[in-house]
């Protein structure tokens, strides 16, 4: 079978999924904290025989698989809220967030108290402080640019803050959570917390608008050349096919 086939269907099923990136960042426009990811490609070259290819072969047969995606760190863009357990970063630094399944790491600060008296997240997981979890009795609350929070003036304790290293692999968890290797954290001393505010998505609608109609055309040109080669296969079939049977007599 011609490689060309191959290489159009790996093509094909590689613009599918990142459309799925696409939606995915586009569907979380609206969500604090979230971080936009981006799809990443290798090329992979379907054939290295020395066999002449057919002028549709030779035009895909050098493609792209996905080779995954990677999150886009930069800074969304802070809004006020009013709410005085509402907190932002500016900065590289991230949230922890201590859940059922471990630790993980967000950007999105918008906090409540729960029944229990701790500050947590918006799906009820305790937000880490730098001596474990921080509890929240009574009020008003403020918070310094350094993340130490207090309770009617009295310290009640300080968020913990980290970012990481360059090159480390974050991954999504799921809503705004985010994994990262074990003990890959660092303090994050350059980045400041900001009360009554959150961060917004950093998601760019118009470019991922853009990009989604570009994969789209993509992959309308990638079934146009899978319909094309199979059509060709099925000519060599009916031609070529019934020669072979009849060489026997």
């Amino acid at each position: 079978m011609d490689s060309g086939f191959y290489a159009a269907c790996t093509a094909l099923l590689a613009q599918s999924q990142a459309l799925d990136l696409i939606a995915s960042n586009l569907a979380n426009v609206s969500t604090a904290g979230y971080r936009a990811q981006h799809d990443t490609f290798s090329s992979v070259l379907a054939s290295t025989t020395a066999l002449p290819l057919s002028e549709l072969n030779q035009a895909v047969n050098n493609y792209a698989v996905l080779g995954g995606s990677r999150l886009d760190l930069s800074q969304g863009s802070v809004e006020h809220s009013g709410n005085e357990l509402d907190f932002a970063i500016e900065g590289r630094g991230f949230f922890v967030v201590q859940t059922a399944s471990g630790r993980f790491f967000t950007r999105n600060g918008s906090f409540h108290v729960s029944p229990q008296g701790q500050l947590v997240t918006s799906e009820g997981d305790p937000v880490m402080g730098e001596k474990g979890v921080i509890p929240i009795v009574g009020g008003p609350i403020s918070v310094s640019a350094d993340g130490t929070i207090s309770v009617d003036g009295a310290v009640s304790g300080k968020l913990k803050v980290v970012e990481f290293p360059a090159g480390t692999s974050l991954q999504s968890a799921g809503r705004t959570y985010y994994s990262a290797p074990a003990k890959s954290e660092v303090a994050s001393p350059d980045s400041h917390v900001q009360q009554e505010y959150v961060e917004a998505s950093n998601v760019n609608p118009v470019a991922s608008a853009v990009e989604l109609i570009t994969v789209q055309r993509y992959s309308e040109m990638m079934q146009r050349a899978l319909s094309m080669f199979h059509q060709d296969m099925n000519m060599v079939a009916a031609q070529d096919l019934p020669r072979v049977s009849n060489a026997g007599y």
